[in-house]
């Protein structure tokens, strides 16, 4: 798997804003060092406004042991990888999730049995803070994997000859199927039309690095084989069942994590569906149980699928 690296290794290096890699070190502080790497993604890398933003990190630490004093902790980051937590840094917010490099490497190939990890890192991420060179270059091989990974576990259900544009929609769609999302309909597009010259860029080598056999010309894909839908079903029902039971237990784990958990959650579900989510006190006190209450409701309203 080489042919995406060089583009990826370049993408991460692009330099971030200087208030953000002034956070990401500040985050890589709170694990000492057990802290490896700080990878800056999401939503907020193409806003400019982003004193009105929760911008979003992935800190990457040698070892869950190392990286907390508290042993629960790292039990809870070891059995549901990651931990989410909240931080705040010279008047701007963030999540950051918490992973041994080890375990992000897996959950960006296709060993990995659940979309979230593959999914995000697939689109565009920056490296705003890292250990030294051997902590650099597996960052960059691990990144360098998710989007391989996405188009080769898309690739039964989608069609035998596309564009490239339908090739990342498509892909991406799956994927935000297979999680509770609270994203509007559409997402997957909304994607790729941010930056739809890196995706074309990216589509010949994450193929070859994929092993799918594909020919790229004049913006269409042309698959030598032919899709075997009945197969993709198949993976794409164990990753959706799988995908929607892993958020249930991570947003239960957050309610512990993270600072404000249960606003969070519900700031979210607002922005991305437009529900109206009211957060009252009993909500705070009892996160779980109220996750447990709200949690059907917002389903049946389609505010998270």
């Amino acid at each position: 798997m080489t042919a995406l690296v060089p583009l990826v290794a370049a993408e991460l290096e692009t330099p971030a804003a200087p208030e953000v890699s002034d956070f990401a070190k500040a985050i890589a502080e709170k694990c000492g060092g057990a802290a490896q790497a700080v990878l800056f993604y999401g939503s907020c890398l193409r806003s400019e406004d982003l004193g009105d933003s929760l911008l979003d990190f992935y800190l990457l630490v040698d070892s869950y042991d190392r990286a907390y004093t508290r042993r629960w902790m790292a039990t809870a980051n070891r059995l549901i990888p990651p931990n989410v937590f909240y931080a705040e840094h010279e008047g701007l917010r963030a999540k950051f999730a918490v992973m041994t490099v080890e375990d992000f490497a897996h959950a960006c190939s296709p060993d990995c049995d659940n979309v979230s990890v593959w999914a995000r890192f697939a689109q565009p991420s920056r490296l705003v803070w890292v250990r030294g060179d051997a902590a650099r270059a597996r960052v960059i091989r691990a990144v360098a994997a998710a989007a391989p990974t996405l188009l080769k576990t898309a690739r039964p259900m989608l069609d035998d000859d596309l564009s490239v544009e339908a090739l990342w929609t498509g892909a991406f769609a799956l994927t935000y199927a297979a999680e509770l999302r609270s994203e509007r309909a559409g997402r997957g597009q909304s994607i790729f039309e941010t930056d739809p010259t890196r995706y074309a860029a990216f589509t010949a080598p994450a193929i070859a690095d994929s092993d799918l056999a594909a020919e790229v010309r004049g913006g269409i894909v042309h698959f030598r084989a032919a899709a075997d839908r009945a197969v993709g079903e198949r993976v794409w029902a164990r990753l959706r069942r799988r995908g929607k039971l892993l958020s249930v237990l991570r947003l239960a784990k957050a309610s512990f994590t993270f600072k404000g958990g249960v606003d969070y959650i519900a700031w979210k579900v607002n922005r991305h569906s437009g529900a109206d989510i009211v957060v009252k006190p009993w909500h705070r006190r009892f996160p779980i149980l109220a996750g447990l209450v709200l949690l059907p409701r917002l389903i049946r309203k389609g505010a998270v699928r």
